[in-house]
């Protein structure tokens, strides 16, 4: 999960902490959730697909942390995911890397950074089935984005759970929500 500081606890997030660990311990299956920090001042451009730096950290996730994880833990299939410009960063991470990432879970992901160049890069990828969940609230700029964003998603074969929220805003509180029906869409058998 990108933007690793909020994810867990409330201290060190942005707005509060999603509590992510409280979500897991209520599964029967455990996912392993691994939270990478993004809290600083290089946050906008480590996130930003197309940038060439997000390029560079996915290659330190695929290369140097996953098989870190890999040798420590039972994994199998493996999810990125984030919310804001880190949900935007997972959908660029999975559709550029689906040999590492299995799926993305892209909450409220700031589609106004890079939709164009998104929507083009979508038509240069391979067809896959995976899972993308994908989420906004209804009141965010970029509702009718997204929502085309998962039609386009679903034409290119992949299993896509949007879900557009009538209550749902662009802060932790609404991401922390809606993160255990997520979280259990992507790991669902």
């Amino acid at each position: 999960m990108f933007d690793g500081q909020n994810i867990f606890g409330d201290a060190g997030s942005f707005a509060g902490g999603w509590h992510v660990h409280k979500a897991v311990a209520r599964m029967a299956a455990r996912p392993i959730v691994v939270g990478v920090d993004h809290g600083r001042a290089a946050r906008i451009d480590e996130l930003t697909p197309f940038s060439g730096k997000l390029d560079t950290t996915l290659g330190t996730l695929v290369d140097e942390l996953l098989p870190r994880v890999r040798a420590r833990f039972a994994t199998g299939k493996i999810f990125v995911g984030g919310a804001s410009l880190g949900g935007l960063a997972a959908l660029y991470a999975h559709l550029t890397r689906p040999d590492a990432f299995a799926g993305a879970m892209a909450m409220s992901p700031s589609l106004w950074f890079a939709r164009a160049k998104l929507a083009r890069y979508l038509t240069t990828r391979e067809r896959t089935g995976s899972r993308i969940y994908l989420d906004m609230g209804t009141r965010e700029r970029s509702c009718p984005l997204a929502a085309a964003l998962a039609d386009e998603l679903r034409a290119r074969g992949h299993d896509v759970m949007w879900r557009p929220d009538p209550r749902g805003r662009h802060h932790e509180t609404s991401w922390r929500r809606r993160f255990p029906k997520a979280l259990r869409f992507l790991v669902a058998p």
